[in-house]
């Protein structure tokens, strides 16, 4: 999920404090290892140490920076969204966090993050969701640039136009060009109810594990997907309806190949076939979406489990969760040719316990994923580290046993640099949302 982001960016080195655990000598031992070579978990420190800070985006900037979001959530107070950033090259975070956005009118939701990103010209990019009226599941997407390192951000824009008060969410970002910004999110329009009366019955019919979604129940239409870009004065062009028709509140990717972004999402038939679907935008259309692979899940209602995507030049691997007979298991693809193609799938876990909430990363010679379980002794956070062909496993590690369950730890996040796995989870600790960090590196 970490939308690869192959260029350079003109960001300052910010000094900071909160040092690594792992300090810079041991990442160059990381990139000397060879895939044989064990790796441990340590400690990362991160700058979100106030209890309540929850809902994590972990991104990798074009200079290879790591960019870290989340919401801090108090009771009786407005939500923050707050940012900073890790520098790899000196193991240091920025001096503090910086609030991007305050605001009671948040839409804050265990599975639809806000996520950052940035652009090669120097800009970083955020969205966040702004409730819509009194209707109980109608919001906008807010995105917002800063040209100073995130320590001012523009008045935000609504990158789409349709005006209704319907669900508009699950966003991906990534770098369409020097200075402008791709986005693709999950569009309700089509969805629309005739009065917030219908939706507050629409949200008395959603059951709780439905995670704050209508899962389209007494809605007009069907959700769709649609993307559209942005330049350096948040002027928008390309905008376009990619599906119209998928799965309501499944997580989309991106990943920039050599061909162009490659967009993962779960898909939905008329038959309620919910498989993983990709689409390629070559900078002026985007290709018809095609299965990664033929799961044939049928599902009456949305997991809330959606895929993830990483690329590094033509290659490309994506994981998924899915469930066909009842049956949950979390799977990896690669392709070779930039997503044109995929071979078949290794299966990385099943069986009961598999939550899936899975994520990726491709680092030189080798593929990370990061998934979640949950048995009668808890949640457990797991990493896989394989060969970038997916067919050996070089190591399973738990990363960490967690104190919280449910959807409440929500989405962990990966990303990967140097031979280094960066690591960043939600656990609930007496109650409250904490964010933990953790570095995988060679021993």
């Amino acid at each position: 999920m970490k939308r690869a982001m192959h260029a350079l960016i003109a960001l300052g080195l910010l000094a900071g404090c909160g040092d690594s655990d792992a300090p810079p000598a041991a990442k160059e031992a990381a990139r000397a290892a060879g895939p044989a070579t064990p790796y441990r978990v340590v400690d990362w420190p991160l700058p979100a140490t106030m209890a309540g800070s929850a809902l994590p985006d972990l991104a990798v900037a074009p200079d290879g920076r790591l960019l870290l979001a989340w919401i801090n959530s108090q009771p009786g107070r407005r939500h923050i969204l707050q940012f900073s950033a890790y520098d790899p090259a000196i193991a240091r975070w920025q001096s503090a966090p910086m609030t991007i956005a305050i605001g009671n009118s948040m839409f804050v939701n265990w599975a639809d993050t806000p996520h950052v990103a940035a652009t090669p010209d120097g800009a970083l990019w955020v969205h966040w969701l702004q409730k819509r009226g009194d209707a109980p599941y109608a919001y906008d997407i807010m995105l917002s640039t800063s040209r100073t390192g995130g320590a001012r951000w523009s008045a935000p824009v609504v990158p789409h136009d349709d005006g209704t008060a319907t669900e508009h969410g699950f966003v991906s970002l990534w770098p369409a060009s020097h200075d402008t910004l791709g986005i693709a999110w999950l569009d309700g329009r089509n969805t629309a109810s005739t009065s917030a009366q219908d939706q507050a019955a629409v949200a008395r019919s959603a059951p709780a594990e439905a995670g704050g979604h209508a899962h389209n129940a007494g809605h007009a239409g069907a959700m769709t997907l649609r993307a559209a870009t942005f330049d350096a004065t948040l002027r928008r062009r390309h905008d376009a309806e990619l599906d119209a028709m998928t799965c309501d509140c499944c997580q989309t990717d991106v990943a920039v190949t050599s061909k162009g972004a490659l967009l993962v999402y779960r898909g939905r038939t008329a038959a309620e076939i919910r498989d993983v679907l990709a689409t390629r935008f070559n900078g002026a259309t985007w290709t018809p979406p095609a299965r990664v692979h033929a799961d044939d899940w049928k599902m009456p209602a949305c997991p809330v489990n959606g895929p993830s995507v990483d690329a590094d030049g033509d290659a490309v691997v994506v994981g998924w969760y899915t469930a066909p007979q009842d049956a949950p298991v979390v799977r990896l693809a690669r392709s070779d040719d930039a997503g044109d193609t995929f071979a078949a799938p290794v299966e990385l876990d099943r069986g009961a316990a598999v939550q899936g909430r899975i994520d990726v990363a491709l680092d030189g010679d080798q593929a990370w994923a990061l998934w979640l379980r949950e048995d009668a002794d808890g949640q457990s956070l797991w990493l896989s580290r394989r060969s970038v062909d997916l067919a050996k496993e070089h190591q399973r590690i738990e990363v960490s046993r967690l104190q919280g369950r449910g959807r409440a730890t929500g989405f962990p996040q990966l990303a990967a640099r140097g031979g280094v796995a960066y690591v960043v989870w939600t656990d609930v600790v007496d109650g409250k949302a904490q964010l933990r960090g953790a570095q995988v590196v060679a021993r």
